[in-house]
């Protein structure tokens, strides 16, 4: 059952308006958060060469929302989101602003700086990503949220695609402390699109609230939507299996491929090609009415494309940009309707609390796969790690078609007003 009421919202014949202005301000954000990652990353592969060091900064970006990210939630619930938004974006120009400085100053900052700074850049993540996924139901109507999914998608991924190939562009031309004045420039214009937009706050309960007790009814809300506690299983599986992937691919592109940062690049330009072009289907398309059907198909297409990247040669480079391609397609037909739906039938005022919840869960599966990728993959090589990581996204694939069948008249996408 549908419970969110796009009354709640913006006038309606303006939320494509406020839904614009939102998005232009994250495409720079996210651009020159994308160069700049890709610039730091790329320098922990040159100056270390090791799985375990890439490993360690993928899990530093994931502390704050592992530790925090329930609580999050809450806070989230109770505050306007455009101020939760802004606070967070401007956690993460001065996380970049700092790194810089470091670099600046001291050329070669210890590994342990650098880690701290992308954790402070993981607090922003922790506070952003929840509350614009809490923010868009309030804006766009209900049986709109499918296709706003992919549209917004689009962007970002756009965004993620443009952004490795501008940061290796950049670190290819520019000292690192100066990329990342890029980064800082995106996050200001973000805030100042986010101050043209009207985000109305969400009613609250008539007694005063508690922490942990708000923290409860988030529970209680996630938990009584069975239909996403039926395939909430196989999310937690896929991110166990998938981010190792994510963790380790400049690994594999410069020790199996014998690739350069150009070649990295490349890998993330067609990657997030994926995701735009099968954003650009569901923003278009709407995708399938069995929502969840679709969701187990994305997840095997990722698996078969991890197996294959493992299987190739050295001399494979090309193929294995084709299967970025559609790994990169696959987490788009994954996400979007799983949010899509959890938009839908999710309280107003719980939304920020379950959004937190189901991201956490996730953070909180990432370092069971990533602490055993880092030195699974050093004693087997990194392509047999995503070889048979293929085999294990292929079976959750069909796990999670088995228990989200039943559900698949109440997943139905809505239809159109």
């Amino acid at each position: 059952m549908q419970v969110n009421d796009p009354p709640l919202t913006a006038a309606k014949e303006t939320w494509q308006k406020q839904f614009i202005i939102i998005y232009a301000g994250q495409t720079f954000s996210l651009l020159g958060s994308s160069a700049v990652l890709f610039s730091v990353i790329w320098w922990l592969t040159i100056q270390t060469e090791s799985a375990i060091t890439l490993t360690l900064a993928s899990i530093a970006a994931f502390i704050p929302n592992m530790f925090i990210g329930p609580f999050a939630g809450v806070w989230i619930d109770r505050f306007n989101r455009r101020t939760v938004m802004i606070a967070a974006d401007g956690l993460v120009a001065f996380s970049s602003l700092l790194l810089g400085a470091a670099f600046l100053l001291t050329k070669m900052p210890p590994l342990w700086f650098v880690y701290l700074i992308l954790l402070f850049r993981g607090l922003g993540n922790t506070f952003h990503a929840p509350a614009m996924q809490a923010a868009i139901p309030t804006l766009v109507p209900t049986h709109m949220l499918t296709k706003a999914g992919g549209w917004g998608n689009m962007i970002i991924s756009f965004s993620n695609m443009l952004g490795p190939v501008l940061g290796a562009t950049l670190t290819g031309t520019l000292p690192i402390a100066a990329i990342m004045l890029v980064d800082i420039c995106g996050a200001i214009f973000a805030i100042v699109c986010l101050t043209f937009v009207r985000i109305p706050d969400i009613p609250q309960m008539g007694q005063k609230s508690h922490l942990l007790a708000d923290l409860k009814q988030g529970f209680a809300a996630m938990r009584a939507n069975k239909p996403l506690m039926a395939i909430f299983p196989s999310m937690m599986v896929m991110t166990i299996l998938y981010m190792p992937l994510a963790a380790l691919y400049p690994l594999l592109i410069r020790l199996h491929f014998n690739g350069t940062a150009w070649h990295t690049g490349a890998a993330n330009f067609v990657f997030a090609g994926g995701l735009v072009a099968s954003s650009l289907v569901i923003g278009l398309w709407g995708g399938m009415k069995r929502r969840f059907l679709m969701a187990a198909i994305a997840i095997g297409v990722m698996g078969l494309g991890s197996l294959v990247s493992g299987a190739l040669p050295s001399s494979g480079f090309w193929l294995f940009l084709v299967c970025c391609f559609f790994m990169g397609s696959s987490g788009t037909f994954m996400n979007v309707p799983v949010m899509a739906y959890t938009q839908e039938t999710i309280a107003p005022e719980m939304m920020g609390k379950v959004f937190a919840l189901l991201m956490t869960s996730m953070t909180w599966a990432m370092p069971v796969g990533l602490l055993a990728a880092g030195p699974i993959s050093e004693r087997i090589g990194v392509n047999q790690w995503f070889f048979w990581t293929g085999f294990a996204l292929i079976f959750t694939a069909l796990l999670c078609r088995l228990m989200t069948a039943p559900y698949d008249t109440e997943t139905m996408q809505p239809a159109r007003e």
